[in-house]
């Protein structure tokens, strides 16, 4: 069974970076999609980026467009969050999941395996 683990969350000051790393483990992300969602405190999932099987076609919520890149690196079964110009909306636990193979949509049904999630504070 395949297991996702987070890492690279922690507390940035408004404009500020950071780099969301999504490791598996027990089998290989190289023919899913890969999803980012947050979540933030009495607020519900909220899409952030996926990407699919290859690569090549990513997709972005409107909030993180500009900012935010997903990428994958299938050779090291891992995928990234690269986010840029951080705002303290953007403040949330975020989690990465895995989707079907050319999808790359934003919908949160359609994600099997998700993580533990890693936080993300933003300051103002």
């Amino acid at each position: 069974q395949v297991q996702l683990v987070e890492s690279g969350g922690g507390l940035v000051q408004a404009g500020g970076s950071l780099r969301l790393t999504c490791a598996a483990s027990g089998g290989t992300l190289s023919t899913y999609a890969m999803g980012w969602f947050r979540q933030a405190p009495g607020k519900e999932h909220e899409f952030v980026a996926t990407i699919n099987w290859r690569g090549d076609t990513t997709y972005y919520a409107d909030s993180v467009k500009g900012r935010f890149t997903i990428s994958n690196d299938n050779a090291k079964n891992t995928v990234y969050l690269q986010m840029n110009r951080l705002k303290p909306e953007d403040t949330a636990v975020y989690y990465c999941a895995r989707g079907p193979m050319y999808y790359s949509g934003s919908d949160y049904s359609r994600f099997d395996y998700w993580g533990q999630g890693t936080q993300v504070t933003v300051s103002s």
